[in-house]
């Protein structure tokens, strides 16, 4: 479901003479059905580069990069953005919105935009505010004016609330409390029985020992990092 096959990518820096940094280089990786793959390694490694190379952020200098058949490097942009909605959900780690649509709205989106009956989206969505413990008080404000960790559970919302085949989480536990982390594991795993791919990055070890199947060491591929 996701492949990568060499896959390079460097940075050219415009205000300071054209110079080039490379980040990635000659990354390879493959997450199946129902798998989650974990990308480790030390910070500037290029975990975070690697996430928006698939996702279509970064255009790949070289190589493939393939989501259920679609080479993201070398799609248009109206399939990257068909890829996006279908099959392609990615949980960042900040949530980033329109200001006065409401909590509520922001979650059943994904849902409205594949085509789902409202009233049914309406009913996911508020079923996981519900599950990811947001007060049902806030459902119909902007998740403009919650707290960081509020914030946060709304967008693990709108990333679970379309069934996407596949999916990119980074960080999704990361500053939640006990009992908002095991409804993240436990959203996770129900995802994976129902054969997602997951490729993500987990900082809380215990939680990628949990979740996750494979490991892949970024810096690997990041020059001058491998050992």
């Amino acid at each position: 479901m996701i492949e990568l096959v060499d896959v390079s990518k460097s940075f050219t820096l415009h205000n300071q003479g054209g110079a080039t940094i490379p980040v990635v280089k000659g990354a390879s990786l493959k997450a199946e059905p129902g798998e989650c793959v974990a990308l480790t390694g030390p910070s500037g490694a290029g975990k975070s580069t690697l996430m928006r190379v698939i996702y279509g952020n970064y255009l790949a200098a070289s190589g493939q990069v393939l989501v259920a058949g679609l080479d993201v490097a070398r799609a248009e942009p109206r399939q990257i953005l068909l890829l996006r909605r279908d099959t392609l959900g990615y949980v960042s780690q900040f949530l980033r919105v329109v200001p006065r649509v409401s909590a509520l709205d922001v979650v059943a989106e994904p849902l409205l935009a594949v085509g789902c009956d409202r009233q049914v989206a309406m009913d996911r969505a508020a079923g996981l505010l519900k599950r990811l413990n947001i007060p049902e008080r806030l459902w119909t404000l902007s998740p403009t004016t919650f707290s960081g960790g509020e914030k946060q559970r709304v967008n693990i919302a709108r990333g679970f609330a379309h069934e996407y085949p596949a999916m990119l989480l980074d960080e999704p536990t990361a500053s939640l409390d006990a009992q908002n982390r095991e409804t993240v594991l436990s959203l996770i795993e129900e995802a994976k029985n129902k054969g997602v791919t997951i490729v993500g990055i987990f900082h809380d070890l215990d939680a990628r020992e949990r979740v996750c199947d494979r490991e892949v060491d970024v810096s690997d591929f990041t020059p001058g990092m491998a050992a």
